[in-house]
């Protein structure tokens, strides 16, 4: 073990320091060291004497080193107790001796063994051992010097005594209590911190001595009668006496009534409970303690030091806070004596120590309240706690009376403010300056202070512990006092404590806060007004309550003297400010100090805190906080920040705002937390803010400008305070509501307007608030889970609303009711629902209004109620709320009402409409069909009693069916309407409501709306129409200028009555119409629906040939949408297109007397909805019907002709009667079921084209058509008979070229489009017609006609050449002279028009490049389709027209060869362009560079390449003959470009062995040819003369040319040059 090897190691040190001089104690060394390796244990060492006598030993021979190695293992054996009790006498006795040695280690090791004696089992507990281990440590005190060993034995000596009573209480089995670790409480940063820390140990204190208190006993063990001896003999000492038990003549009195203090304040058990203690202590202590507070300067012949003053108070004190109870006399004398010293003449030094002790009374809550219940509660006793009081506020008030008084206030605030940092102000015995008298003088104050503050928390406290206990209610509670109220005991003393103190503590916390401006302390005293007050408050104390309310509220808001704001002024004011600026300044500025502040937050908590029992003392809380409020708001108010006594103003807004903010936010939520008060308390507060702004109303006159700003800021802080209340108490408003909303009535009465509006905003804020609140939950919950307390609250809220609307004497209390309906039902309208009614009554009033501004406010919340609210209205409200809104829509008051009412019934049939559709789902689920349902009776007749609920389903769809009819009414009733924009939006709000909701309604509901609503409504309004005034309107007077009337202008379309009504007879018409498109199958179902049709036919008949333009297209939109909306579908029956057809065609027929812009307009739409007709009904049409459109066309084309003769060299371009008939020409195709009369709308438009006679004999040809074209022929004739009823109608044609310049394109795609049949038999009469408007171009090469022709003629054998094609049409059987007729159209076609009119310089008003461009483009089309597309096909043209055809493209070719060389050069260039092309495409057919050889291509081959050989010889001869003719003369270029061009074709040409076979070459030539395959390039051979003879040409790209052309010649040969030597 490590003591063993420890004492083992400083034994074997003492034998080696021991080995010369001490051989005994060296073999006892060596001895021991045996010995110790047999012990294992600290009992086997304590039962060898051996190891302890030897280290006595070494102790015996007084040897420095040997005595500290022996002192050293003597603590270790003890302190691991393995020294035999029996042993302690030798011990002692050794450490006495050790006691007289002089060197101070010797010493201080003998005080260190002491100690571990009496903390080990070793400790002494017989008289002699105690009295001689004590006896050492006293006489080390008494005759040593050495600072250490002195403060040693001191302390030695202090743990040997509080161990000593340590053993007492443990021997005599009493509880361990002890006050504090310290002689005094230390202070900390606030009194209050001191209370609860003093508090929590008097607390446990006070249990303990309780739990361990037992009788009284006057016996004591042995170890209690030596604490007993110690404690005489302590008590002897201090008083000067000798201590006779601890043999010592004298002690340090100081250190003897430390020790004394010590004993009092950690020991207590032991004097309350054993009574020989009891008795040291009354006797001898506390006589001893008196005669030390003696105040004479001496006590027997010593000095009085402070020191020793300090431990007297210090020791009084514990004995009157821990043993008044059982020493009442001594500890009333005690405090009479400590209440004396504070005004006798005493040091300062001495008077700041008492002060301290009677600080620390006033802090501890136990302490002061066992001292008021045993001397102040007690008439045989003085009031002591009173007199205490009374002697702090007397030293409190003394610094009024001092020269310094203001110094030692700044000191007082600084200590405060030090205090609340955790520094410790600690008062300096040696200064004597000014300063520190100053000083000193100010703690003195604080420490009063302080005391007073400890009196008010200690009343606090204990009024808390009074509610906790159940004696009090708390203040958070209501409570009404009776009569056993204040029985218990803890609040017995809470009410005489405040009855006897109060007085003065106000006293002297009013003069500290008044005259103090330190931080840290008005923070301190308003602490304590606080406290107090609640404490008041809880105890129903009221005097003292308003007394306290009251000077608090002095502190809060203090307006400035005269002088100070001047002073304010001058600080604030610039040097350019005027002066009455400066007065305004003066009169409104409000400065708020810190201390205003913090006295404002402190009235905050109180009111906070008391709510519930300040009762009328609200009335002083409310005025300073309406000042508050005031001052908040002021322009002028401003923060002053106290940095010493001197007040300095700081300039800083953040520090201010913020402060403003702080104290907004507090006001806010005083009254948002009467949410916790009861019912009474809020009623007591509204009460009290009546009170305050009836007193501020009284004042107030009616004008406003004498109305102060006071008065009105008092009485909107009691307005805004009042729903700040209502607002946080929405759960239990019924009760509170009629005494906030009475006050609000009662401001909008008044006659300032300031006051009635700020009245309006209150009660708007107050409704919404509580309609707005969660107890009124979601509009959806049932009737029945609403409350009757919901159904009260929510009519009394609107009931007060509607009260003051039809009670208000002036207009803007009206406008302003209905301000607050609008925002209701805005924000809260969902969860209305008994106060409906009410609503709609006052919104039906407010519609006859005369005034715009009411009408329109009360329309906004009609407008709500249907955006909003429908569908928590109830369902017998709803007519009612129907009404209203026809109201508004008929009112005059303002036009855009009206307008928006009207949109409004269109939101509300939409509701409605809902039902309507539930009706048809349960008819459908009962099985009943939606279509045929008639009567409503049908349903309630056809409901079992079992089927209840669908039984009241159907009643409800019935009752929505009145609804909407009840909306259909007022809108009939508004289509009269005078004003056109109400009638309009009607109307077209009818049909909307029609047209979006028609498909839930019965049919029996569509009769009535046919019958009843519809077309009373259309002849309401074509009578209308046909018989208002014609007579212009003028506008609205805006205004004058120059003394005359200025009116709004009118659009000329508007500006009569009858125009007016035209636009209404419009939009009824367009309204039908989409009826028509949307449910026409529906309405031709209803019986008699024809007959309507019928009336309906007439209305647009007469429409079209009397009404306006508008009117009229409107009528034929009306028709034309019914049918062509549902014509496509199939379900629309032929009757109705046969009669809209018939009125079409009516209109055409009276062209004589239906003529002008209207009617041209007409006739444009009804051609345009012709055609739109006839596509969607195709199918429907028959070879009649067919004929009958086109006999409307042909009469509308015919008409045109008529009126526009002149209008193309008018305005350039077709009539638009005209050019409707193009537009819908493309689409007007025969059906496959109709394919007949193709050859009807071909031939008819065909004859619209431009002929060169009026009478053209019959081709060859004609007398062959079929007998399809017969009889088509005449039934053109026929029905054209048929439909010219009017014998005016010209049988002329167009002389103008326009109209069929856009009609060939028309034709050409009709005829692609034709079937097969009827295009073969239309192609050649198409041919003959596009040629003749080809041929035009001689008479007008500068037209268009010629251009459109020429592009329809190729595009016909471009896109269409199968026609002529072998087996093209398999299904058609063409016989021979049919397409001998075919061909021979195309080749005159061909012929006349390339040879004659292309290539050629024709006369022309000198066109623009562009436009001879693009003629030569078109020539040259034609070229290629001649060459490229017909001559290549496999077409079956007779040879002869072959031949014909390439003949007409060698003619076209020798336009440069053939001319003379002079007209050459005169030739322009397109024409040597057009030669070029043409010769061109004859090498194009020689060749045999294609890979679609066929028969009709080989006979085309054969056919050219001799024209093409002919050709070319031609042009090599001329070459010779220019040549010669023009001598030195270069040849024309355009003669020179086709001679190479023909030598470069020549060169570059492969012929097919078929073509090489009809060339003019001997018959063996060609057969060598043939069999060597050298055929393809014979046609050299045929030319090969000519060749030769140009060889000699001066031109040198000829000779080039001609020699390849030899070349290959030769090679053709078999003649190429072979080498001799090969």
């Amino acid at each position: 073990m490590a003591l063993v090897a420890a004492l083992e190691a400083d034994l074997r040190a003492l034998s080696a320091e021991a080995r010369r001089r001490y051989p005994a104690v060296k073999d006892g060394a060596e001895h021991a060291i045996l010995k110790l390796r047999s012990s294992s244990s600290a009992s086997d060492l304590s039962s060898n004497e051996d190891i302890l006598r030897i280290f006595l030993m070494a102790c015996g021979v007084r040897n420095t080193k040997l005595s500290v190695i022996g002192l050293s293992c003597l603590q270790k054996l003890i302190s691991h107790d393995a020294v035999e009790p029996s042993s302690l006498k030798e011990i002692l006795d050794t450490l006495k001796d050790h006691s007289e040695m002089a060197e101070e280690n010797i010493q201080l090791k003998t005080l260190q063994t002491i100690l571990i004696i009496f903390q080990s089992r070793l400790h002494p507990e017989t008289e002699e051992n105690m009295v001689l281990g004590l006896s050492i440590c006293l006489r080390l005190l008494d005759n040593n010097r050495l600072p250490s060993v002195y403060n040693t034995a001191a302390a030695t000596f202090r743990q040997a005594v509080a161990m000593i009573f340590d053993q007492v209480v443990s021997a005599e089995s009493l509880p361990m209590l002890k006050y504090g670790s310290s002689s005094q409480t230390a202070r900390t940063g606030s009194v209050t911190g001191d209370l609860s820390q003093n508090i929590n140990s008097s607390e446990s204190l006070e249990k303990d001595v309780i739990s361990g208190r037992s009788t009284m006993r006057d016996t004591l063990s042995e170890t209690g009668k030596l604490g007993l001896r110690l404690l005489e003999d302590l008590t002897a000492s201090a008083a000067g006496g000798s201590a006779a038990w601890l043999h010592v003549t004298s002690l340090p009195r100081t250190f003897s009534l430390e020790l004394i203090e010590f004993v009092l304040s950690n020991y207590i058990s032991v004097f309350k409970i054993l009574l020989p203690y009891e008795q040291v202590l009354r006797h001898q202590i506390c006589s001893l303690l008196m005669t030390s507070l003696r105040t004479s300067s001496e006590l027997e012949g010593e000095m009085v030091e402070p020191y020793f003053r300090r431990l007297v108070l210090r020791s009084v004190a514990h004995i009157i806070r821990l043993y008044s109870s059982s020493l009442i006399t001594e500890c009333e004398v005690f405090l009479n004596m400590l209440v004396k010293a504070t005004f006798l003449d005493l040091p300062l030094w001495h008077r700041i120590l008492v002060l301290e002790i009677l600080r620390g009374f006033c802090v501890e809550a136990r302490t002061l309240r066992i001292l008021f219940q045993n001397f102040d509660m007690n008439p045989k006793n003085t009031n002591v706690v009173e007199s205490m009081v009374k002697a702090l506020a007397r030293v409190v008030s003394s610094i009024q009376f001092q020269e310094t008084s203001e110094e030692s206030l700044a000191a007082v605030a600084g200590m405060f403010s030090s205090k609340a940092k955790g520094i410790e102000w600690i008062l300096d015995n040696d200064a004597s300056s000014a300063a520190v008298l100053v000083a000193s003088e100010a703690h003195a104050i604080t420490l009063a202070i302080e005391g007073l503050l400890g009196v008010v928390f200690t009343v606090a406290t204990l009024t808390d512990e009074a509610v906790d206990v159940g004696e009090l209610e708390s203040p958070r509670y209501e409570h009404h006092p009776s009569s056993d109220y204040y029985t218990g005991k803890a609040s017995h003393i809470c009410i005489s404590m405040v009855d006897s103190l109060w007085l003065t503590i106000l006293d002297a916390f009013s003069l500290i806060l008044s005259r103090s401006q330190g931080e840290a302390i008005v923070l301190e005293i308003l602490k304590g007004y606080q406290a107090f007050t609640q404490a008041c408050g809880v105890l129903h104390a009221v005097e003292p309550l308003n007394s306290f309310l009251a000077s608090l509220c002095k502190f809060t808001i203090v307006l400035p003297t005269d002088a100070e704001r001047r002073s304010f002024s001058s600080l604030v004011q610039s040097p350019m400010s005027k002066r009455s600026e400066i007065q305004v300044d003066q009169k409104d500025v409000i400065v708020l100090t810190p201390k205003n502040v913090q006295a404002l937050r402190t009235l905050f908590n109180v009111a906070h805190r008391l709510h519930n029992v300040l009762g009328p003392s609200w009335v002083l809380v409310l005025e300073t906080l309406a000042a508050l409020d005031r001052a908040i708001h002021s322009p002028h108010a401003t923060t002053q920040e106290v940095a010493t006594a001197v007040p300095k103003l700081t300039r800083e807004p953040s520090r201010q705002y913020a402060d403003f903010s702080i104290l907004s936010s507090l006001n806010s939520q005083l009254f948002e937390s009467s949410a916790l008060m009861h019912v009474s308390a809020v009623k007591s507060l509204l009460s009290a803010l009546h009170m305050l702004s009836h007193q501020s109303m009284t004042e107030t006159s009616g004008s406003v400008s004498s109305a102060s700003s006071k008065q009105i800021g008092s009485i909107s802080f009691s307005v805004d305070r009042m729903i700040s209340i209502l607002v946080n108490n929405l759960h239990r408003v019924e009760p509170l509501w009629d005494q906030v909303v009475g006050h609000f009535l009662e401001l909008a009465e008044h006659s300032n307007q300031n006051l009635r509006n700020m009245a309006l905003d209150a009660l708007d804020q107050s409704i919404c608030a509580v309609l707005g609140s969660e107890q009124f939950g979601d509009a959806t919950l049932d009737v029945e889970s609403k409350s009757i307390e919901l159904k009260s609250v929510e009519c009394a809220v609107l009931s007060s609303l509607r009260a003051l609307y039809f009670s208000a004497q002036k207009s803007d209390v009206r406008v302003g009711s209905l301000k607050i309906l609008l925002h209701v039902l805005e924000r809260c309208g969902e969860k209305l629902y008994y106060s409906w009614p009410g609503i709609l009554e006052m919104l039906r009033s407010v519609a006859d209004a005369l005034e715009k501004d009411v009408a329109t406010l009360g329309f906004q919340s009609l407008r709500v109620i249907m955006s909003d609210g429908l569908p928590t209205l109830p369902e017998d409200c709803l007519h009612v709320c129907i009404d209203v809104t026809g109201a508004y829509s008929a009112q005059k008051t303002d036009l855009n009402i009206s307008l928006t009412a009207i949109g409004l019934l269109w939101t509300l049939t939409d509701f409605v409409a809902k039902g309507l559709h539930h009706g048809s789902l349960m008819e459908k689920e009962s099985g009943l069909n939606t279509v045929d349902t008639t009567p409503q009776q049908t349903i309630v007749e056809g409901v079992e009693d079992s089927n209840k609920p669908d039984y009241e389903a159907r009643i409800q769809v019935v009752n929505h069916e009145k609804l909407l009819f009840l909306v259909f009414s007022l809108i009939q009733k508004l289509v009269d309407d005078e004003r056109p924009e109400v009638r309009n939006s009607a109307v077209r709000t009818f049909f909307q409501i029609l047209g979006s909701h028609g498909n839930k309604l019965s049919k029996s509901m569509w009769e009535d709306c046919l019958w009843n609503y519809i077309f009373p409504m259309l002849d309401g309004a074509s009578h209308k129409a046909a018989t208002s005034s014609k007579d212009e309107w003028q506008g609205k007077e805006i205004g004058t200028r120059g003394g005359k009337a200025v009116h709004m202008l009118i659009h000329h379309s508007r500006n009569t009555a009858q125009k007016q009504w035209d636009e209404t007879f419009v939009l009824v018409l367009g309204g039908i119409a989409r009826l028509f498109r949307s449910y026409f199958p529906l309405l031709e179902s209803l019986p008699n629906f024809w007959s309507g049709w019928e009336s309906l036919l007439a209305f647009v008949k007469n429409s079209i040939f009397n009404g306006s333009k508008e009117v009229s297209l409107a009528a034929i939109n009306c028709l034309q949408t019914a049918v062509v909306s549902h014509c496509v579908k199939g379900n629309l029956q032929l009757r109705y297109l046969n009669s809209v057809m018939d009125v079409y065609e009516l209109v055409f027929q009276k062209s004589s007397s239906y003529t002008g812009d209207t009617a041209s307009k007409v006739k444009q739409e009804i051609l345009h909805g012709l055609g739109e007709l006839y596509v969607q009904s195709l199918k429907m049409f028959d070879d009649k019907m067919y004929m009958q459109l086109l006999g409307i066309i042909d009469l509308a084309i015919k008409q045109a002709i008529i009126s526009s003769e002149t209008f193309e060299t008018e305005f350039g371009h077709v009539p638009p009667v005209l050019r409707h008939v193009l537009e819908i020409l493309p689409s007007l195709g025969p059906p496959e079921h109709l394919s007949s009369m193709w050859l009807i709308l071909l031939r008819e438009f065909l004859h619209y084209l431009p002929r060169v006679d009026s009478a053209l004999a019959n081709e060859e040809g004609e007398t062959q058509q079929s007998t399809i074209g017969h009889r088509a022929s005449s039934e053109v004739s026929e029905r054209k008979a048929d439909s010219s009823s009017d014998k005016t109608t010209p049988t002329t044609r167009i002389t103008s070229n326009m109209f069929a310049e856009k009609l060939i394109p028309a034709l050409v795609e009709l005829l692609l489009r034709a079937p097969a049949a009827e295009k073969y038999i239309m192609f050649p009469e198409v041919i003959q017609n596009l040629r003749r408007c080809m041929m035009t171009r001689r008479d007008n090469p500068d037209g268009s006609l010629w251009k459109v022709a020429a592009e329809g003629f190729n595009r016909l054998l471009v896109e269409d050449v199968k026609i002529c094609s072998v087996g093209g049409d398999t299904d058609l059987k063409i016989n021979k002279p049919a397409r001998i007729r075919i061909w021979k159209e195309i080749g005159d076609v061909y012929e006349i028009f390339l040879v004659g009119y292309c290539g050629r310089a024709l006369s022309s008003n000198s066109l623009p490049p562009a436009a001879l461009k693009a003629n030569e483009t078109l020539e040259m089309a034609l070229v290629d389709g001649l060459g490229d597309i017909v001559l290549k096909s496999t077409v079956d043209a007779p040879r002869e027209v072959l031949e014909r055809l390439v003949l007409t493209l060698d003619r076209c070719a020798s336009r440069t060869c053939s001319l003379p060389i002079e007209t050459v050069e005169l030739m322009p260039a397109h024409c040597s362009r057009f030669s070029l092309k043409c010769l061109q495409k004859l090498f194009s057919l020689s060749s045999s560079e294609t890979e679609n050889w066929h028969t009709t291509r080989a006979e085309v081959s054969r056919i050219s390449i001799i024209t093409l050989m002919e050709r070319c010889e031609f042009i090599l001869s001329r070459l010779l003959i220019d040549e010669n003719n023009l001598d030195n003369r270069p040849i024309p270029t355009a003669r020179l470009e086709e001679i190479i061009f023909a030598l470069q074709e020549l060169d570059r040409l492969t012929i097919h062995p078929e073509a090489a076979s009809v060339l003019p070459l001997q018959p063996y030539l060609k057969t060598i040819l043939r069999d060597d395959n050298r055929d393809t390039r014979a046609h050299l051979l045929v030319l090969f003369p000519s060749l030769c003879e140009i060889v000699l040409s001066r031109e040198t790209r000829v000779r080039e040319l001609v020699q390849v052309l030899l070349r290959a010649v030769a090679t053709e040969l078999g003649l190429e040059k072979v080498s001799l030597s090969s």
